[in-house]
């Protein structure tokens, strides 16, 4: 038996649940995955999988032993990477969880340049805008918006997105013109709620203007918790929206949205790249961080505010 192979092998189920995937994946048959981590198990003496007729789950031993796996396994790649002629083509699959909008607008475009400079790294590319458990659901890093609530995570800063307000022509017609955020608090006004925490609460957002600050939370017809949903509803006239300038632009330029409050400033949206302080930063997270930041500076600098 390689044990390479084997805690490979081994590895690859657990993370595709499936003898089936697994083995198309590593280009092997299941029969010979099967052997592998029959083998693997044989020589341990403990069972890492539960197997059944319909799903594999990992045992308790094998959950602890495929923490290890993992470890070992992005050793082997820095190995590999570090000697002379390979440090420059690192490889591998990166577990990444990203904001739906992000991604749609920004992250899937560039891919390709990505793509085009580390062709050996293969991408699982989670798009959410929801709270990601990384340790329980084996994920690299995420990229997420706004403060971090979670201290135990490694984080890095690649971006402050700017934000506006603004909203439909429909809805201004109906509702008519806010001049002042306030009057977003008013029974006649209605925003877009957005829900970007597990305690399910409405965001709400900060103003200043010469020396005012206000928080504005107001009153929805409807709150979602993803931000491809959240600019939809505000385009059908639902509320108004608080978004990047990223999301908006284009709308703004069509007309299908207008500026409000363009008096008042917003403090930008930090935007962070994080992960568990326990896993191993491989060559591949490496340079996707790397990546992902430059990507960023074009889009949301650092320290770049409105004037």
């Amino acid at each position: 038996m390689d044990r390479f192979d084997a805690m490979q092998a081994f590895a690859r189920v657990v993370e595709a649940g499936s003898f089936t995937k697994a083995a198309e994946t590593l280009h092997l048959s299941k029969t010979s995955v099967t052997q592998l981590v029959q083998q693997l198990e044989a020589r341990l003496r403990v069972r890492l999988l539960n197997r059944t007729t319909r799903k594999v789950n990992v045992t308790a031993d094998g959950a602890a032993y495929y923490e290890h796996v993992l470890r070992l396994l992005a050793d082997m790649d820095d190995a590999e990477t570090s000697l002379s002629g390979a440090a420059a083509a690192p490889r591998g699959r990166l577990r990444v969880d990203v904001p739906s909008p992000l991604a749609r607008l920004i992250l899937v475009p560039a891919l390709p340049a990505f793509h085009a400079r580390y062709p050996e790294i293969q991408l699982d590319l989670g798009v959410s805008d929801r709270i990601v458990d990384l340790i329980g659901e084996k994920v690299d890093c995420v990229v997420r918006g706004g403060e971090l609530t979670d201290l135990s995570l490694v984080a890095r800063r690649i971006g402050d997105l700017r934000l506006g307000a603004c909203a439909a022509p429909g809805y201004l017609a109906r509702a008519g013109t806010p001049t002042h955020p306030r009057e977003l608090e008013d029974t006649h006004h209605r925003i877009v709620g957005y829900k970007g925490s597990r305690a399910g609460k409405v965001v709400p957002y900060a103003m200043q203007r010469d020396g005012e600050h206000i928080v504005v939370t107001g009153r929805y017809v409807v709150a979602v918790d993803d931000g491809n949903a959240y600019l939809a509803a505000g385009l059908a006239g639902l509320g108004v929206l608080w978004l990047p300038h990223y999301m908006s632009q284009s709308h703004l330029a069509r007309g299908e949205l207008l500026p409000l409050f363009e008096d008042w400033r917003f403090d930008p949206m930090p935007l962070h790249i994080a992960f568990p302080p326990n896993r191993h930063v491989s060559a591949k997270l490496r340079v996707f961080i790397d990546w992902i930041a430059e990507l960023m500076a074009q889009h949301a600098p650092v320290g770049v505010r409105d004037a």
